[in-house]
Order: structure tokens, then sequence, then C-alpha cells
């Protein structure tokens, strides 16, 4: 089904109503990009009760695909594609950041059940449809590293993945993460392979204003080798196993 949108899907799984617009030019370049809105954590409420998207949020509820089925199927099999993933599901989801240390996954919130069997879904998903995967890049934090270890069997650490260490963020500080984590945005994978990402919310946000919503979404990026690139798919975890079936 083309043109999805996965975060009305997931609100009104809880029983909420927001209003949904028409998402705007998907092109991100790292020279001309103005700074964007950093996730605010939190779900605003006006008086009468409804629910105030941020606007990364809003963002990631508005974006249409591209590709779909069988069309992105293809498109991710010819490789060239960078595919950001926001590492699977935890047992609760706040921010650690600030106390967390990336050595120690005791001192950090790690993967659920759930985000085991999501990661380990999506990993059977792109062999079963035989997805070329190149580089396999996660953060620092274990639940990143797990999540891609899950899936892909393999990973290579980069601390430009990782969050700053802060919970609420200055616009310098943002322009910081998205500094740190455009140029693995924007490089074009090896030849007929794609590069799989495993990071988290706010950093991808600082790149594209778009918060990766809910845990476990990755969002499929065509970089055309000039420091721009072209967002053209999201998918939930459990899509992969049904991309391109009838």
């Amino acid at each position: 089904m083309s043109h999805k949108l996965k975060s009305v899907e997931l609100f009104l799984a809880l029983g909420l109503a927001t209003t949904i617009g028409v998402s705007s030019n998907p092109q991100v370049n790292a020279e001309e990009i103005d700074e964007l809105p950093i996730h605010t954590h939190l779900l605003a409420q006006d008086g009468e009760g409804s629910i105030e998207l941020s606007p990364g949020e809003q963002a990631n509820a508005n974006f249409q695909d591209k590709l779909s089925g069988t069309q992105l199927l293809s498109a991710l099999r010819q490789g060239g594609h960078v595919i950001y993933f926001r590492h699977a599901q935890t047992e609760k989801d706040y921010a650690d950041q600030v106390t967390a240390d990336v050595n120690n996954c005791a001192s950090q919130r790690v993967l659920s059940e759930t985000g085991w069997q999501q990661a380990r879904t999506i990993g059977a998903a792109f062999e079963d449809k035989s997805i070329p995967v190149g580089k396999v890049i996660s953060s620092q934090y274990c639940r990143a590293w797990k999540t891609a270890d899950l899936a892909f069997g393999k990973y290579d650490k980069n601390p430009a993945l990782n969050f700053l260490p802060f919970e609420d963020y200055t616009e310098a500080q943002v322009a910081q993460m998205k500094a740190n984590v455009m140029p693995l945005l924007t490089v074009v994978p090896e030849t007929r392979t794609n590069t799989v990402i495993v990071g988290h919310d706010d950093i991808f946000e600082s790149a594209t204003g778009i918060y990766p919503d809910p845990q476990g979404i990755a969002y499929v990026l065509k970089p055309d080798g000039n420091g721009s690139f072209e967002i053209i798919a999201n998918m939930l975890p459990e899509e992969w196993s049904h991309l391109g079936s009838k």
C-alpha cells in the first residue's frame, strides 16, 4: 500500500486522532538545509484535549512513500540505498544519554523481547527478499548494536550515531548532531549493496526534520553522490516480511 501514514496508524491504535497534512520536499542537502526543530520528547495537549504533534512527529506522520511494494523491493535489490533504522523496541522509552555509559549495557535501556523479535524478523525478511546488505553501522549504545547484530549478524560501531549527553538540546547541539550524521547518510554505498544504519530518533531528526516513530521504523534514503539524498520510503518492522507481496 503506497502513501502509508504510519504514525497515524499508531495513534489510531491508541484511540487518538490528529489532523494530517501533505509532506513537503524530502530532498536534503548538507550545505543548504536550514536548522530544523528537534523533537520535544513529549506530546502536547491543547485546551480541548486533542493531541498536538511536535514538528518532527508531524513530519513523520505526513511522510508519503515515493516507492512501495514491488517497486521498492526492486530498487532495494539493485542497491545504492542507505536504510536508517531506529533501534528496535526497548522495555521503556526515556532519555538515558545523560547517565548511560555506552560501554556498559547495565547502565542503559536495552531491547525488550518484542525488540529482539523485531530485529530477527527484519533480518529474516532481508534474507528472504534477497535485499543486499553491505556495511552495517550502529551507534555505540547497546540497543542499537544489538538490533544490528540480531538482524544482520554484523555491525561497526560509530560514535557519530550517538546522542550528545544532554536531555534537551540547544540549536548548536542539534547542528552538531547533524554534522556528525550527514556524512553517513550521504555516502553512496558500495556497488549493488545497501548500507544499513542503526541509530536513534533525535540523530535522524537533526538531519532530516523527521522524528522516526515508532521504535524499529526504518527510513530508506537514496544518496545522489553530491552531498544530498532523497527519502523514498519508510517501513515498520513487520512490513519487511510482506514487501513486494501481492
